[in-house]
């Protein structure tokens, strides 16, 4: 218990100075949102992640709080962190990102516990789970808000499975997220990018999935989908809305959760909060059913609550119109040239 709280005392601290120092290189580097009005570095996932393995390493190293089976989770956090990275330095393909992530994913499934179909959808989950951490870092302090909720949501699921090295590593990912928050608020001075909202997401789906692992495969995908509603919605809300205007399904816009809550005239402070009570519902609704306090129905509540937000918001229109030429080309006319007194003159015909 006191190691808990030290651990992630650290890790808070540990976060929002690093975040504070990764500022300057990351906009050296030209590693910045661009897709902002200002320019925002990416390199605060870096300040979380490094925050989050470096204390928990430091708790496995010393025997204060051994990792407990969750060493290969954190190596292939830290592989899918590194890969993200990369993305946010170069560009990087998305096939390569997704590939990348479902290698990751298939290392820390407990497939004798999960069984080979079970197992091989949970990867998918966990994919699913990373990109919609990474789709919602479009907006301040949104993807470290919903991690923040999710994290300490996983982490009771583990504590009440007696998985205290798996607490303990989420309690100091939410901590780390925290001291992150600090320079993440609206208006941001550093963003989490794609190293740290996949490490985020990929994470918190892991841990999910092993705290669910021996459980009937229809009562686990209640649970994980609450836990992880806000998200979900998210990613749902952009494959419809760019599937019914025809658009490339990964193609940038303004089309996510926040944007459309921003034209309904709420502020970017206002839209975080709003999808954080709305993350801490379904977490909440997650953790009961994983106790058994709540039947297996609360899932379908989740859902309905989930659609009721999505089905609205897709028919705020939010893709311009096409530009037109500012000048369009005039009918064309036929030519023919002729030769009086010896010049060639052009006659339209």
């Amino acid at each position: 218990m006191l190691y808990g709280i030290a651990a992630a005392t650290t890790a808070l601290l540990l976060a929002a100075v690093l975040a504070a120092l990764l500022r300057v290189p990351a906009l050296r580097l030209g590693a910045v949102d661009r897709r902002r009005q200002r320019p925002v570095p990416l390199f605060g996932g870096v300040a979380v992640v490094l925050a989050t393995c470096l204390v928990a390493a430091a708790g496995n190293w010393t025997g204060v709080a051994p990792l407990l089976g969750t060493g290969r989770l954190l190596v292939a956090g830290a592989a899918v962190a590194a890969l993200g990275l990369v993305a946010d330095m170069r560009r990087v393909k998305a096939r390569f990102l997704f590939g990348g992530t479902v290698v990751a994913a298939a290392c820390v499934v407990p497939y004798d516990e999960t069984g080979l179909p079970a197992g091989l959808l949970a990867v998918g989950w966990i994919v699913f789970v990373a990109a919609g951490f990474r789709a919602l870092d479009h907006a301040d302090a949104l993807a470290g808000t919903v991690g923040v909720v999710t994290a300490f949501g996983v982490g009771a699921c583990a504590a009440a499975e007696v998985m205290d090295g798996l607490a303990v590593l989420l309690s100091v990912l939410a901590a780390a997220l925290t001291g992150f928050l600090m320079h993440n608020w609206h208006p941001a001075r550093i963003a989490l990018g794609a190293c740290g909202s996949l490490f985020v997401g990929f994470v918190l789906a892991s841990a999910a999935v092993l705290t669910r692992s021996g459980y009937e495969l229809a009562s686990s995908g209640g649970v994980l989908f609450a836990l992880t509603a806000a998200g979900s919605a998210d990613v749902v809300l952009v494959l419809l809305s760019r599937r019914l205007a025809g658009r490339p399904l990964l193609r940038s816009g303004p089309d996510h959760l926040a944007h459309r809550l921003r034209r309904l005239g709420l502020t970017p402070q206002g839209t975080t909060i709003l999808l954080g009570v709305g993350s801490f519902s379904g977490v909440l609704v997650g953790v009961l059913q994983h106790l058994g306090w709540v039947a297996e129905s609360g899932a379908f509540w989740v859902a309905g609550g989930a659609l009721v937000v999505v089905l609205p918001l897709l028919r705020i229109k939010v893709y311009g119109a096409r530009r037109q030429p500012d000048h369009p080309p005039r009918p064309s006319t036929r030519t023919a040239s002729v030769q009086v007194n010896g010049q060639l003159r052009v006659r339209s015909g």
